[in-house]
């Protein structure tokens, strides 16, 4: 909406035309380079731009974010399916959301809370590992993966430590491997 700045004549004749104000007349910048911004990651210290991989830190809040919201969506997806199975006949429209609603909320709490403690030991350990061999390659995913599974089941003894163990060494190879895969099959 454009303002008019009243002038005294204006108002007593009407064939004067009034003038419009433009807030942006003295900023003299193209619009085209507002909006032109850069597509590569801007760092403050050269020191960051030399970093090819996440700090421990980013990792430890990505991997722990990700499992939750993944266990969270597959939790309530999983409740969803357990409410609508425990519907019975005489139940009215309420109850039926009732019962959806609360077994999906209790179910993707359970499930986004184990799987963010999965993230969280996954994430601390490859650090861990990445820190103490100072090198970066896939031994570090697979290792941390085997240690995550062990630590996991660590309670349950050792026999199931050690299959967990081996199930997350197992489950992180193959990932790393489909991404692998991925990156040199996939053109992007």
């Amino acid at each position: 909406m454009a303002y008019q700045t009243p002038d005294r004549d204006s108002e007593s004749d009407p064939k004067t035309p009034t003038r419009l104000y433009n807030p942006y007349k003295d900023l003299e910048v193209p619009i085209r380079n507002l909006y032109q911004l850069p597509t590569s990651p801007e760092y403050l210290f050269v020191e960051e731009a030399r970093r090819k991989r996440r700090s421990w830190g980013e990792n430890l809040t990505f991997y722990t974010g990700c499992g939750y919201l993944a266990g969270a969506v597959g939790g309530a997806t999983a409740g969803l399916i357990e409410g609508v199975k425990s519907f019975e006949s005489g139940d009215t429209a309420k109850l039926r959301i009732n019962r959806v609603l609360n077994s999906s909320g209790h179910a993707g709490r359970a499930w986004g809370n184990r799987l963010g403690v999965i993230g969280l030991l996954y994430a601390g350990i490859e650090s861990g590992i990445e820190a103490a061999r100072d090198t970066d390659d896939v031994w570090n995913s697979v290792a941390a993966g085997l240690g995550t599974g062990a630590l996991y089941r660590a309670a349950r003894g050792v026999r199931s430590a050690a299959v967990a163990g081996a199930v997350g060494g197992v489950v992180v190879g193959v990932a790393v491997t489909a991404k692998q895969a991925l990156k040199r099959y996939v053109p992007i």
